[in-house]
């Protein structure tokens, strides 16, 4: 199965930043309803993917954090993406930033992302320092709780396009402060924003960085929102994709008409789903594939029915890909 012209649009950006994007990609390639009953959890993924649930998924019932990473783990998931302010709220209240790490590595989870939206990529100085600040105190909370890698997207850049070649000295320096803590941005593509809203610029920037640690978060939903051509994944050394945000989307005429609402369970959209893992597990790179919606009606059902659902589908995609042996075996 491969990506077809009702699941793909041309990327509109202009010349320059067509043959710079294709430049950074080529050289990054070498590199249920509430009704329902939730099934037991499922033993480990196969192959390069870990399956995990950015808890956004279920964001809408409100949650605590420590409820959320019983919920989770119950589930047979094993990772969590969690987001900022669900932590910080943890900690508000009076809790543990170290408890709650160990906490999570007891429930059999790891934690290799996480969600938050400092402004490192801003064109006004002052903004980008303030970003950089709030970077810094983001990534302390991270590394006590044992995460890996934080969501860095255009944040507070979206209205209007970013030279490449300046953001990529900008991703550079977020790259520096994350070696400090150990905790390492991954350049997010946003398919709404006028900046990082498609894959080659998200490459182009990750490659040009220039930091042995680069590395881009694609999304299913927003590779389509933005006029991705999922062929382009092909260029990209699936080492170069940590972590990979997994929905699904409707037909729609026009997918820039598309919003966060709109995304379903993978494998109940059009997405070229079953493509892109094969894809993605013939590189053998481990990956989290992480389950990331916004959808109004799972926020109106049980949180465990929806995670547990979450990891069904994403099982039935996952199961029947046949990772290939490694050369010489």
């Amino acid at each position: 199965m491969t990506p077809t012209a009702s699941t793909t649009r041309p990327i509109e950006f202009n010349r320059r930043a067509a043959l710079t994007g294709m430049a950074g990609a080529l050289a990054l390639g070498g590199l249920a309803t509430a009704a329902e009953e939730a099934p037991s959890p499922a033993p480990a993924a196969p192959g390069p993917f870990m399956l995990g649930l950015n808890t956004a998924t279920i964001r809408g019932q409100k949650l605590g954090i420590v409820e959320i990473v019983d919920i989770v783990s119950k589930a047979g998931y094993q990772c969590l993406e969690p987001w900022l302010d669900e932590i910080n709220r943890y900690k508000d209240e009076g809790g543990s930033l170290e408890d709650l790490g160990k906490r999570i590595r007891d429930a059999g989870l790891t934690v290799e992302s996480a969600i938050d939206f400092f402004e490192w990529a801003a064109d006004d100085p002052e903004r980008r320092r303030k970003g950089l600040e709030s970077a810094r105190r983001t990534m302390d909370t991270l590394r006590k709780i044992g995460a890996k890698r934080v969501a860095a997207p255009a944040a507070g850049v979206t209205d209007a396009p970013v030279e490449l070649p300046r953001l990529a000295e900008r991703y550079r320096a977020v790259l520096e402060l994350g070696d400090e803590f150990g905790v390492v941005p991954a350049v997010e593509v946003w398919g709404f924003s006028k900046t990082l809203g498609n894959l080659a610029e998200a490459v182009y920037v990750a490659t040009a960085a220039g930091h042995p640690k680069a590395c881009v978060l694609p999304d299913v939903y927003h590779l389509h929102r933005g006029g991705s051509s999922f062929e382009g994944l092909r260029l990209v050394n699936p080492a170069a994709i940590p972590a990979f945000h997994l929905n699904d989307y409707p037909e729609v005429p026009d997918p820039s008409q598309l919003n966060d609402s709109d995304r379903v369970y993978p494998g109940d959209g059009v997405a070229p789903i079953r493509w892109i893992l094969e894809t993605m597990a013939a590189g053998g790179s481990p990956m989290m594939l992480s389950l990331e919606l916004f959808n109004k009606e799972y926020w109106a059902q049980d949180p465990a029915v929806v995670a547990a659902t979450g990891l069904r589908k994403m099982r039935e995609l996952v199961d029947p890909i046949r990772v290939p042996a490694p050369a010489g075996s």
